[in-house]
């Protein structure tokens, strides 16, 4: 990727920061940037930081001759392969959808014929607005593509979603734009959603699993460019765009779809799994007597993390469990890893509102660490899991080389 370009517009926003490690990130993975520095934006970077790491002049000045001569406005515009806004503010979208040119940043996404995508930044207020919603849905129906915004706390003190996507969710969706992204020629396999044991014809045995992190984890893998297969339990969502759904019911089931998904790079296990199941199935509905209750023996499951962690030819390269915790959320993960042999945990407090909800607060642990993630929406979540597995993949294969 090395002949890719990336145009950044840089928004003023204490998350403008992130931007520099966009750059870095970007590099990287071989895509040169160039940049495009807002008055705003300069409050909170420097030019000389966004230089130093693009190794380009950053632009500022709509109407600097020296850069008219040299790289006019609409040359700079579309001499890259994807314009990217990081921090795309509410001023700089709003300009962007009522088509007004009148500074360099506005007047280059007015002359682009090449992807733009935003990433947007601001006040969680500001997000919600009546004006920013109308802009946005303008800005979507013009084919803009958006990342984040990210759910969490704010530099001014408030809640909610209004946080700029992280540096790797942003780079990542780069990538997928520019049709190359870092998880291409991989084969990903999810589980999600709950399970669903059957008693009799009418009663059975599952749990509350919406399946939404595990449909978001495909989806975002999938986003990077890898060939995902998502082995699902019965959910009401709809298939996630360009994954391969196996839809079953049974833990068993799932253990048997996933051993025939394989081989796999990476095996993320979402799935709610029951742990027990009745010994057997009535052929017909048990009366509600006590005789009926105790006719319900019950087995174990199959453990399908710990059989797909198993060393062997066909064992991923990386293999990543979920651990549904309502106590001592810290101290049963570090269990999970050793007991089941996966190579990471993300591990979650499911007492409040989690399952079936739309946030999530992890903590993703490994053998030798763990890191504590904000609570944000579970979209944000399965792509910052999506980059940390994409950047892990990759650090494995230059070991090997």
């Amino acid at each position: 990727m090395s002949e890719k370009r990336v145009l950044l517009i840089i928004g003023g926003g204490i998350a403008a920061y992130k931007s520099l490690e966009l750059i870095r990130l970007l590099a990287k993975a071989g895509v040169a940037s160039r940049a495009i520095l807002t008055k705003a934006g300069a409050h909170f970077v420097t030019p000389l930081s966004v230089g130093a790491l693009t190794g380009d002049r950053v632009y500022q000045d709509l109407f600097d001759l020296t850069d008219e001569a040299e790289m006019g406005h609409i040359e700079l515009s579309r001499s890259a392969d994807v314009v990217v806004v990081a921090p795309a503010t509410a001023d700089l979208m709003a300009k962007a959808a009522a088509g007004l040119a009148n500074d360099l940043a506005s007047t280059a996404l007015l002359a682009t014929d090449k992807p733009v995508l935003m990433a947007p930044a601001m006040n969680v207020r500001m997000w919600e607005h009546a004006a920013t919603k109308r802009n946005v849905a303008r800005l979507r129906e013009d084919g803009v593509q958006f990342v984040g915004p990210d759910h969490g706390a704010m530099a001014c003190g408030e809640f909610g979603d209004g946080r700029m996507a992280e540096p790797e969710a942003i780079a990542g969706a780069v990538l997928a734009l520019l049709g190359d992204g870092p998880l291409k020629g991989r084969h990903a396999l999810v589980t999600a959603g709950p399970t669903l044991e059957a008693i009799d014809p009418v009663r059975f045995i599952s749990n509350r699993s919406s399946g939404k992190q595990g449909y978001a984890i495909a989806a975002a893998l999938a986003d990077l460019g890898a060939a995902v297969t998502l082995v699902s339990g019965p959910t009401g969502l709809p298939n996630p765009r360009g994954v391969t759904r196996v839809s079953v019911e049974s833990a068993r089931d799932m253990l048997a779809a996933c051993e025939a998904a394989l081989p796999a790079d990476v095996a993320i296990c979402v799935a709610a799994v029951a742990d027990w199941r009745p010994a057997q199935t009535a052929d017909e509905k048990i009366k509600k007597d006590k005789q009926g209750v105790e006719a319900v023996a019950l087995v174990e499951n199959p453990d399908i993390l710990a059989t797909l962690s198993r060393p062997g030819k066909k064992r991923p390269k990386l293999v990543v469990g979920f651990a549904a915790e309502t106590t001592d959320v810290e101290a049963h993960a570090r269990a999970k890893i050793a007991k089941k042999g996966c190579d990471w945990i993300v591990a979650n407090d499911v007492s409040g509102d989690v399952m079936g909800g739309a946030d999530n607060e992890v903590l993703l642990m490994t053998k030798d660490s763990a890191e504590a993630w904000p609570r944000m929406s579970k979209e944000a979540v399965a792509r910052r899991l999506a980059s940390a597995v994409a950047a892990s993949l990759h650090a494995s294969e230059r070991k090997r080389r």
